[in-house]
């Protein structure tokens, strides 16, 4: 409203319009009652926690926690709540990276390929995951880049990307060996040698490429043309940006230990089918491991030495161990069942439930925002309606920085972490004469 218009209202004697309301404070909510798993430390039976601006404020005790006057208080006695799941290595949303032209193709972004609005992104906040890394698939030797994603509700990948200090999104790269990648002809490999004498030589070219760069300083003309596959591999090679590797076979696992060592490459070892038969090796090489805990036999050969043991061996040994879906290999509304899995394989409870939170959230260098329920910390759990490691427990809510994501009570919500094929989807079904019932509103 102008100066003018409210002069002249004054002078005709016209009440003003009335004056609008600041905007309200922030919701501060409290979670009380619930047995609390943080994590970050031992459980608290009757535990409070306290929510504000997307952080985490307070958590502790029923009794040695002060819920603020002004809090939301959610009884959630009688549930059990506990960070958000981490998954490590995940297909949702659909993040599609390097195509038939080559083995090798760092350039590509999944970024570019997301879509925060298909139905495994809506699965996967059923299943209580908050967290995952969307990544390419492993029929390249480099499929391209990962991005790390928080499910907050959202329309697009920049709605859901993580982010670097510089704005950059976050996120990985994607390799793999052993027989996916490989081709009875070129330009793809057809053994395992030659998969390797690729990498090798495209980390040679980064280091040329790197060392051409820094020895033209300031001088653009003696700069060689910009190449964006290049700089994402010096990217890996200053260990910026965390090599995500898919492999199985010990002897590909092997191969994968030294060209990191090589290159001076961190790397974060997927799936590790027969990792318990080098589990000594991985743990000097003080590498990481995302193992995939599946509950049919099946599938490739190279993953024929698949053990619900590995996870407990490579953690004895002292390996960081974590578990992912790769769904829809297995689905992210069941991520929990993995973790019993690795359970029943022998590894310790308290590193199992680390093994779907905080342990993920260190190989994706998040741990300072995600993983445990600590002060500070993003808002992001779930409440379960019993032990996470009982086939009957069920995610009742999910939470990412604050603010509900999934509720099983609403039917919608429901749907989706019930429902079948298609179960999520926006817009399930439609022709050029077609009416979707409440379609419209819902857009």
């Amino acid at each position: 409203m102008s100066i003018a218009f409210l002069l002249a209202g004054l002078a005709l004697g016209l009440p003003l319009p009335p004056q609008q309301s600041p905007a309200a404070p922030p919701a501060i909510r409290a979670f009380v009652g619930a047995r609390i798993l943080p994590i970050g430390g031992p459980p608290i039976e009757r535990g409070v926690l306290v929510v504000a601006d997307g952080k985490i404020r307070a958590v502790g005790a029923l009794d040695a926690v002060e819920v603020p006057g002004d809090a939301e208080v959610i009884d959630v006695a009688g549930k059990v709540l506990m960070p958000g799941l981490v998954c490590t290595h995940s297909h949702v949303g659909e993040p599609w990276g390097a195509d038939s032209s080559g083995p090798i193709q760092p350039e590509v972004s999944s970024v570019d390929s997301v879509d925060a609005t298909a139905a495994s992104v809506h699965r996967a906040r059923a299943g209580g995951l908050t967290t995952i890394n969307a990544m390419p698939g492993s029929g390249h030797l480099i499929s391209g880049q990962t991005v790390y994603l928080k499910l907050r509700e959202g329309k697009t990948v920049e709605d859901l990307a993580y982010r670097r200090a510089d704005g950059a999104f976050d996120g990985g790269l994607k390799m793999a060996n052993g027989t996916n990648p490989q081709r009875s002809s070129g330009p793809f490999p057809g053994t395992r040698a030659k998969s390797a004498a690729l990498v090798r030589q495209s980390f040679l070219d980064a280091i040329a490429y790197r060392d051409k760069i820094a020895a033209a300083g300031d001088d653009a003309a003696k700069r060689p043309a910009r190449d964006l596959g290049l700089e994402v591999l010096v990217e890996a090679l200053a260990g910026t940006r965390v090599v995500h590797h898919h492999t199985h076979r010990a002897d590909d696992i092997m191969t994968v230990l030294r060209l990191a060592e090589e290159f001076g490459l961190r790397v974060v070892l997927h799936h590790v089918s027969e990792g318990w038969k080098v589990a000594d090796e991985i743990a000097k090489a003080n590498v990481a491991c995302s193992i995939i805990l599946i509950d049919s036999p099946g599938g490739k050969l190279e993953a024929a030495g698949l053990a619900y043991d590995t996870g407990a061996v490579l953690a004895k040994a002292g390996v960081l161990v974590a578990v992912h879906t790769d769904d829809f290999i297995t689905d992210s509304r069941l991520f929990l069942r993995s973790a019993a899995f690795a359970v029943r394989g022998g590894m310790g409870r308290e590193q199992a439930l680390e093994a779907v939170t905080l342990a993920g959230a260190k190989m994706l260098d998040l741990a300072d925002r995600v993983g445990s329920l600590e002060v500070g910390k993003d808002a992001d759990f779930i409440v379960l309606d019993g032990d996470p490691l009982s086939v009957y427990t069920r995610v009742h809510q999910t939470w990412v920085e604050g603010e509900k994501v999934f509720d099983l009570a609403d039917p919608a919500d429901r749907l989706i972490a019930e429902g079948g094929p298609g179960a999520g989807d926006r817009r399930p079904g439609v022709n050029c004469c077609a009416a979707i019932a409440g379609w419209e509103a819902a857009r």
